[in-house]
């Protein structure tokens, strides 16, 4: 079934029907799920639905065409705000919330939610990139998480609950999006027009991980012709792992100077390890490698010349899940990389 556009996720409409209908919905959440399986978009029909002049909430069923509904896809309802990362920071910013020290609490995510609804009984606050927040800018919204004004609620969405401070994580309900189905992102990929073949679009899903997000960075020639390099390195018995790491240190520099995107192209290379090492314990199970023909080719090499048995191998994909929570607390980047490959290799 479909809500308002949003797919895959009924039992967190029904979930928030029963609430609303029982008057029981919290007032603070913290959506947590892959990137791309439609977090934000399922935030802003909530918001929608809360703020419709027409119909009553419990009908999770917006009107889309009063006042209130077209002013919260204009982003432009005064009882709504969304707060997300600036281009020019890696975090979330304390002036977001409470103001820069010239205007403390006077301006800011805190003092605004703080003030009676413009219009209606509900004040509602989004902040996107949950995973960014610093001790300094989660601290600033603490108290608010706490006791929320009356009338108001407050949606963190972040891709994990090990990406927050275990303060943020401690005062909010957890809503957790499942990934997509990879029919479904296969299909977006194609109405979306990311990818115009349909071949390419189901080889995309099937790496995926179920995020939309995700397919559409697989769709870049120059990750996947990386990852091409790297499986034939891992698939090969005794590989250089000096050499491995340079090359995957110069990949992750070449996505830009700003931390994200070095950040994100890291996870996805650390994702394609966990793959291999994944299908290979499976391999070494006795199971059939799955995966495309590319990631298959790889376990199969590997597991002629493996030194171990599928304990060592998930001993690697443990190591590599590791890894991706290093990069997640925003460990150093070279720091991370070396230390993995390095017990990829000989660990």
């Amino acid at each position: 079934m479909t809500w308002q556009g949003i797919e895959g996720h009924d039992a967190i409409v029904d979930r928030f029907r029963r609430g609303l209908a029982g008057g029981r919905l919290p007032s603070t959440f913290l959506f947590v799920g892959p990137a791309g399986v439609g977090k934000r978009a399922f935030a802003i029909k909530l918001a929608q639905t809360l703020l419709c002049e027409v119909n009553p909430p419990e009908l999770i069923d917006p009107c889309g065409e009063c006042p209130g509904c077209k002013q919260v896809l204009a982003g432009s309802h005064p009882d709504l705000a969304i707060v997300g990362r600036e281009e020019d920071s890696a975090v979330l910013k304390v002036e977001q919330f409470i103001g820069d020290r010239e205007h403390r609490m006077q301006e800011g995510l805190v003092p605004w939610v703080s003030l009676k609804p413009t219009r209606g009984t509900r004040k509602i606050a989004i902040v996107d990139d949950a995973d960014l927040f610093n001790q300094e800018s989660a601290n600033c919204l603490l108290k608010t998480l706490e006791e929320p004004p009356p009338g108001s609620m407050l949606i963190l969405i972040g891709t994990s609950e090990q990406r927050q401070l275990p303060t943020i994580r401690s005062r909010c309900q957890i809503v957790r999006f499942r990934p997509l189905p990879d029919e479904t992102v296969a299909r977006l990929l194609l109405e979306t027009g990311a990818v115009a073949d349909s071949f390419e679009a189901e080889r995309l899903a099937a790496l995926s991980g179920g995020g939309l997000r995700q397919a559409i960075a697989l769709a870049d020639p120059e990750l996947m012709e990386f990852r091409r390099h790297l499986l034939s390195h891992l698939g090969r018995p005794g590989w250089n792992s000096v050499a491995l790491g340079k090359s995957i240190h110069a990949f992750v520099e070449a996505a830009g100077k700003e931390a994200p995107p070095r950040r994100e192209r890291l996870r996805s290379i650390i994702g394609f390890c966990a793959d291999f090492y994944r299908q290979l314990m499976a391999r070494l199970s006795g199971a059939v490698p799955a995966g495309d023909p590319q990631l298959r080719e790889a376990v199969e090499g590997a597991a002629s010349a493996w030194p171990g048995d599928a304990a060592l191998a998930a001993d690697r994909l443990e190591r590599c899940l590791d890894a991706l929570a290093h990069v997640d607390a925003n460990a150093h980047l070279v720091t991370v990389t070396e230390a993995w490959i390095d017990d990829l290799a000989h660990g």
